[in-house]
């Protein structure tokens, strides 16, 4: 996911390390995608998605 946002947008996404296996993916520390809500990993296009809005 960080090689597709940085290819896509010219982003060089971060990793911090959380536990217990949560993912979240937060912009400008506002959390936009929690698998603690999905209980699954989000798809590029998921992410894309919050990222335009976040453009917008």
């Amino acid at each position: 996911m960080q090689a597709a946002i940085k290819t896509k947008y010219g982003i060089t996404a971060s990793l911090r390390e959380g536990a217990g296996g949560i993912f979240e993916v937060s912009i400008d520390d506002k959390t936009v995608y929690s698998n603690q809500e999905t209980y699954r990993f989000p798809t590029d296009e998921e992410i894309f998605e919050q990222i335009d809005k976040k453009k917008a």
